[in-house]
């Protein structure tokens, strides 16, 4: 009779651990924040390509609109200027901003003084009027307000 072979119990390896992980789970800690950060910038830039496209085209509708008189056009504007730097700024200090605190709002994004000193003066409060001042350089002033729409971010 052959001799019985001295065999052992099945050993199992330990058990793993759950500290350190996987290479994969230290790339997703570190990889979904990045692309979701991302994803947020990436939105926040359409978004206000987009409100800058519409703001301009709306800029043209208002410039090329026969229809409207000095005044009309000028409460179109400053009411456009309002909606794309609400739109486009970060907080709601915008919104409440009238008169010279306004204009000089709109300066920052221009070199020089174009609105408090020049064209884009009255868009200060020509649109309260009962008639638009005769001196108004509508071409310019759209001229203006396109370059401002044109530095925002």
């Amino acid at each position: 009779m052959a001799k019985p072979l001295p065999l052992q119990d099945i050993v199992l390896p330990p058990a793993i651990s759950w500290w350190p992980p996987a290479l994969g789970w230290w790339l997703l800690v570190f990889l979904v924040p990045l692309l979701l950060y991302g994803l947020w910038h990436l939105i926040k830039r359409l978004r206000r390509k987009t409100a800058v496209k519409v703001a301009r085209k709306l800029l043209r509708q208002i410039q090329q609109d026969d229809a409207l008189t000095p005044r009309q056009k000028l409460a179109a504007l400053s009411a456009l200027l309002r909606r794309v730097a609400i739109s486009t700024q970060q907080g709601g200090d915008v919104a409440g901003l009238t008169g010279e605190r306004w204009l000089h709002y709109l300066d920052r994004s221009l070199s020089g003084q174009p609105f408090s000193q020049g064209p884009g003066r009255y868009l200060a409060d020509a649109h309260y009027r009962p008639d638009a001042p005769d001196d108004v350089d509508m071409a310019g002033l759209f001229q203006l307000c396109d370059q401002w729409i044109k530095r925002q971010r």
